[in-house]
């Protein structure tokens, strides 16, 4: 086993050895139904698609992916367990990049078990199954960088609490980076090109453009360079925690 799969296997079991998880799943699963039948109001449109469900996802991992990602490094601070990670033969690299993974995977695995909802969607019409598809690769996408977020900002804070707010308050930013009242905001005093890469930062311009079942190398791309540019200041600053 290499040092990065012991790493997500050590995190993975850490999450499931406490109740946090089931009710992190639990409440997710609630959630996401109540939004794909009731709030996205399926019935009442009568057409067989998921577009509402995923549409909701920003907003659901705005508040619950703080909660798994706050407790990746603020933990290990806390309890003076990360000198003693440190020491270990592993590489920084590997460490974290295995914390960010296991967490990645937990909320995939939870993603994962929203699949009888797809299920239904079949049952009661003819869905575009391949904009399905692409949707739950979007949405996991999203979360990975707002799990890669979180991960920077539980090594800056010992406090948990502190680290769910700013890792919140962070994703609400890149939500709204591409909604036409900021954009509006910004065009008034700024030259158009500056406007243009604010908008280009919108986590919900990317998402919703795979939402719409769109695989677009941009979109991808943009996502796993938040992901890597997130977990590299991640990476510093475990480094100056390391000299302070």
């Amino acid at each position: 086993m290499s040092p990065m799969n012991a790493v997500i296997r050590r995190e993975l079991q850490g999450y499931f050895s406490t109740p946090i998880a089931y009710v992190f799943i639990v409440i997710f699963l609630i959630l996401s139904g109540v939004f794909a039948f009731y709030l996205g109001g399926l019935y009442e449109r009568n057409q067989a698609d998921l577009a509402p469900f995923f549409g909701f996802h920003p907003w659901l991992y705005l508040f619950l992916v703080p909660a798994v990602s706050m407790r990746m490094w603020s933990e290990e601070r806390r309890s003076g367990n990360i000198e003693l990670l440190m020491t270990l033969p592993v590489s920084q690299k590997d460490l974290v990049l295995g914390k960010f993974f296991s967490s990645w995977i937990f909320v995939g695995i939870a993603l994962f078990l929203t699949f009888p909802i797809w299920i239904s969607i079949n049952y009661l019409g003819e869905p575009d199954n391949g904009m399905i598809f692409a949707s739950y690769i979007g949405s996991f996408l999203l979360a990975g960088a707002f799990l890669a977020i979180g991960s920077c900002i539980s090594v800056a804070s010992k406090n948990q609490v502190i680290a769910f707010i700013l890792t919140a308050v962070i994703c609400f930013v890149f939500l709204l980076a591409g909604l036409p009242l900021v954009l509006d905001f910004f065009s008034s005093w700024m030259p158009q090109f500056m406007v243009d890469a604010i908008a280009s930062t919108s986590f919900l311009s990317h998402f919703g453009s795979i939402n719409k079942g769109v695989l677009d190398l941009g979109d991808l791309v943009y996502f796993v360079m938040v992901i890597g540019v997130w977990l590299y200041a991640t990476s510093v600053l475990l480094d100056i925690k390391k000299a302070d």
